[in-house]
C-alpha cells in the first residue's frame, strides 16, 4: 500500500529546491511593475540579481527591499538606448559574479498617438528603448554566455506586437520587432545552448494601465476572456519557467500571457 509520503507528487513537493540557485540574472526596467515582479520571483528562487533602470533612486530602493529576501541585490542606473550604459551593467555582473546566466529585456515605454499626428521623435524613442535596448544588451551578454556555453535570454514583448492596436504603431512595431529578433537570436545562438524566447503579456495591472481612462479600461476588460488584467507576478512566473532548467528544450517561442484577449 502506498503512503502519502511515497506518492510521487508528495515526494517532489518535499524535495523541491530553488530553481535559480546561484544563477546570475540581469533584469532591465526593474524598478517597478513587471520587471520588479520578475526580480522578486527570481530572488526567492536563489538568483543573484543585477537590476537596472533609468530611475536610479527607484531601482536602488527596489534592490534594497529585495535584498531582504535572500542574496544581496545590485542596482545600476542605465539608459538602455546607450550602448555604453548597457555594457557597464554587463561588466558589473561579470566583476561581481564572474558570469551571466539570464538576461531579461523588460525595459519599455509608450508614446501613443495616431500615425497622422505621431512625431518622428516619438517613433524613434519607442524603437530605441523597446527594441534597440534589447539589441544592446543581447550583444553585450552573448560573449560571456557563449564562453559558458549556456544562457537564457527572455524578451518581454506584448500582445500588441502580435495583434496591433490603433494609436500604437510605434509600440506595436517595436514589440513585433522584438519577437522577430528573439526568433533570429534563438536560431543563431542555439549551438551554444543559449535559449532565447519572448513573453507577450496582455494588459497588466501596473502604473501604465492604472492611468487609462475608466471607459478605456472597461472596453479592454470586455475583450479579455478572463475579465481582468493580469497581475505582474503572473508574468513573472512564466519568466521563471523560461529562466529555469524546466525550459531546457524551449527556444524561439512566444508565450502569450493575455487572459484570452488574443488567441
Amino acid at each position: 500500500m502506498q503512503t502519502d509520503l511515497e506518492r510521487p507528487g508528495q515526494m517532489y513537493s518535499n524535495a523541491q529546491t530553488m530553481r535559480l540557485k546561484d544563477k546570475v540574472a540581469i533584469i532591465t526596467g526593474s524598478a517597478q511593475g513587471i520587471g520588479r515582479a520578475i526580480a522578486e520571483r527570481y530572488q526567492k528562487e536563489g538568483a543573484k540579481l543585477i537590476l537596472c533602470d533609468m530611475r536610479e533612486e527607484s531601482v536602488a530602493q527596489t534592490a534594497k527591499e529585495l535584498s531582504s529576501l535572500g542574496n544581496p541585490v545590485t542596482s545600476v542606473a542605465c539608459n538602455v538606448t546607450k550602448k555604453e550604459d548597457c555594457e557597464k551593467v554587463v561588466n558589473v555582473a561579470i566583476e561581481k559574479h564572474g558570469q551571466i546566466d539570464v538576461l531579461v529585456n523588460n525595459a519599455g515605454i509608450t508614446k501613443d498617438g495616431l500615425i497622422m499626428r505621431m512625431k518622428e521623435e516619438d517613433w524613434d524613442i519607442v524603437m530605441d528603448v523597446n527594441l534597440k535596448g534589447a539589441f544592446h544588451f543581447v550583444k553585450a551578454c552573448v560573449s560571456p554566455m557563449m564562453k559558458k556555453r549556456s544562457g537564457r535570454i527572455i524578451n518581454i514583448s506584448s500582445v500588441v506586437g502580435l495583434m496591433g492596436n490603433p494609436g500604437q504603431a510605434n509600440y506595436a512595431a517595436s514589440k513585433g520587432g522584438l519577437i522577430a529578433f528573439s526568433k533570429a537570436m534563438a536560431k543563431e545562438l542555439a549551438t551554444r545552448n543559449i535559449l532565447v524566447n519572448a513573453i507577450a503579456p496582455g494588459f497588466v495591472a501596473t502604473q501604465m494601465t492604472d492611468a487609462l481612462p475608466e471607459e478605456v479600461r472597461k472596453l479592454y476588460l470586455s475583450a479579455i476572456s478572463l475579465g481582468r488584467f493580469a497581475q505582474p507576478d503572473e508574468i513573472a512566473k512564466v519568466a521563471l519557467f523560461l529562466a529555469s532548467d524546466d525550459s531546457s528544450y524551449v527556444t524561439g517561442q512566444v508565450i502569450s500571457v493575455n487572459g484570452g484577449l488574443y488567441m
